[in-house]
């Protein structure tokens, strides 16, 4: 049974920072890719970063680029998004997603397999 579950979410102020972790159990994070996804209320999901565990390249969105780090723990079957200088439109409901090897496209929901419940993420002051 292949699962990931989140956890980190939270309510935090303006500027601050979370991490979220993805912790994946029935396979071994050792040939995928894993991609971190949000939603926002009334908004579509969007890709926000993803890391491929085999060689460690990552990806990240433009609006995102700079204030979040997305790195892997393989030994912990693990994967981490560090979240700095959050802003009020970084609210959502964060998932982690997988596929085996390399995604087709990184940003796409439709190249992952394997999705967790989502954590929440509140940004306000």
């Amino acid at each position: 049974q292949v699962q990931l579950v989140e956890s980190g979410g939270g309510l935090v102020q303006p500027g601050g920072s979370l991490r979220l972790s993805c912790a994946a159990s029935g396979f071994t994070l050792d040939a995928y890719t894993i991609a971190w996804f949000r939603q926002a209320p009334g908004k579509e999901r969007e890709g926000v970063s993803s890391i491929s565990t085999s060689d460690g390249s990552t990806y990240y969105a433009d609006s995102v680029k700079g204030r979040f780090t997305v790195s892997r723990d393989n030994s912990k079957n693990t994967v981490y998004l560090q979240m700095n200088s959050l802003k009020p439109e970084d609210t959502a409901v964060y998932y982690c997603a997988a596929d085996y090897l390399y995604a087709s496209s990184w940003w796409d929901r439709m190249s992952y397999e394997y999705w967790g419940q989502g954590t929440q993420v509140t940004v306000s002051s």
